[in-house]
């Protein structure tokens, strides 16, 4: 488990990304975002991979792009989507630690639902990105090493994620 990358999942909104950066000036390394990273890959945002070539495609770069962090140490903050996949679960865990961060929908829901930057948030009703979060619940719990929850302020979440990381080197 030495130097293996820890993998942040959950929902759109959970706080993945202002986890990642707090827990790896703890263990003093780097916090990359996969869809920042998939970004400056394909040469296009989020959005213009969704518009122009379809979630598949996209999907397919998050499994490409998790393969090739596997073997870095780092703080891996995940896209919403991208641990529910059985393959990219199976990646992540064989790799390292891979961390849900269960948050209640409307702490999410009231962080996202304004965010032009979340292709998927942005073209849902409240209802429709409920469906998707009820959904998904159950595969990041199946998906994940440990569930640590989402209602812990980030400083905490990063803590305990932290110290489950030490316990399993």
């Amino acid at each position: 488990m030495n130097g293996s990358p820890i993998f942040l999942c959950g929902f759109m909104g959970c706080g993945k990304s202002t986890v990642g950066k707090i827990l790896a000036r703890m263990l003093k390394t780097e916090c990359l975002d996969l869809d920042d990273y998939i970004e400056q890959k394909e040469g296009m945002t989020i959005p213009e991979i969704f518009e122009k070539y379809g979630e598949p495609y996209f999907r397919a770069a998050e499994t490409q792009a998790l393969k090739e962090l596997s073997s870095q140490m780092k703080v891996v903050a995940t896209g919403g989507g991208a641990l529910l996949s059985e393959e990219n679960a199976a990646v992540a865990k064989a790799a390292g630690l891979v961390v849900f961060i269960d948050t209640p929908f409307e702490v999410c829901y009231e962080r996202i639902k304004d965010d032009p930057h979340r292709p998927i948030a942005a073209s849902s009703t409240r209802e429709q990105l409920f469906e998707r979060f009820s959904q998904r619940r159950p595969l990041y719990q199946a998906h994940s090493n440990c569930i640590i929850s989402g209602e812990l302020g980030a400083a905490e979440i990063a803590k305990e994620a932290e110290k489950i990381y030490r316990q399993r080197k």
